[in-house]
């Protein structure tokens, strides 16, 4: 058998577009199984293949014929793909949104430094210490226009003390998220799209269903610091991470978002605030 298959692969003429074919197969079956894992949209899919299954197994020509089953399943199948379009529309959207950000594309994109990581995870930690409630949104490849129109616009470098006197309980830009991006803090007291999970624990409150809610339509990074039990937790790609500490935020945040070291002699006063602290 072995053999038979070998000689008809001999046989057939196998060029580079077939190479190409496979090649491009792998990869759209590798990223769908990255986009699709650990979510709800995996699960409704396996429903569905499963319905398909019972389908070909309960087909006029097979064993398990079943008359009125087989018409059931085939009346199902029908309306599948527009039952999958609104299941899957925020995977589709999210799907979609990975295919345009290629390297090609990453032109307005900027790099944290090292220097703002760390400004960045000294005032998380410190505000989780106090605790104070906090959401702190860091942009990648997607703009956050709409959220950044909702709150109010600074433009002001990234630094420890603005971070600490954004949240600072009874401030004006206390409630709400900071959005970051493009190494600035661009806005503060913005609003986020809440997530409507239903299956989502009702341990998370607001801030953390916000952070989820955000990240399940747009590909940035949220910190979400609990008021309630201070404790920090990431969010990224409509998942949350456990409960992080200085040195787990520090390489979640740069594992997500390609950190990398500010040159040595870069002069910044808030670096030095930050090891003062």
């Amino acid at each position: 058998m072995i053999q038979s298959f070998l000689n008809q692969i001999a046989a057939s003429s196998f060029g580079w577009r077939d190479v190409l074919d496979i090649v491009l197969m792998t990869v759209l079956i590798y990223q769908l199984g990255v986009l699709l894992k650990g979510t709800r949209a995996l699960q409704t899919l396996i429903g569905v293949l499963l319905v398909l299954l019972a389908y070909g197994l309960t087909a006029p020509e097979r064993i398990l014929y079943l008359r009125t089953f087989h018409r059931v399943l085939g009346q199902v199948l029908f309306y599948a793909p527009f039952a999958i379009i609104v299941l899957f529309q925020t995977t589709i959207r999210r799907a979609l949104a990975r295919l345009g950000r290629t390297s090609l594309l990453r032109l307005g994109y900027h790099e944290l430094t090292e220097r703002m990581l760390d400004e960045i995870v000294h005032a998380s930690v410190s505000l989780a210490s106090r605790p104070t409630g906090a959401l702190i949104v860091i942009e990648r490849e997607q703009a956050l226009p709409d959220q950044i129109d909702s709150g109010i616009q600074l433009d002001a470098s990234i630094s420890y003390d603005l971070l600490m006197n954004i949240f600072t309980p009874g401030s004006p830009m206390h409630d709400g998220a900071v959005v970051l991006g493009e190494g600035r803090v661009k806005a503060a007291s913005c609003f986020l799209p809440v997530t409507t999970d239903p299956q989502l624990s009702r341990e998370y409150g607001s801030r953390h269903r916000a952070a989820i809610g955000l990240t399940e339509e747009y590909d940035s990074v949220v910190i979400v610091i609990s008021e309630e039990r201070g404790t920090i937790r990431g969010a990224v790609e409509g998942r949350l991470t456990g409960p992080l500490d200085a040195a787990t935020l520090k390489a979640f945040l740069s594992g997500h978002l390609g950190g990398r070291r500010a040159n040595r002699h870069e002069t910044d006063p808030a670096a030095e605030r930050t090891h003062a602290a």
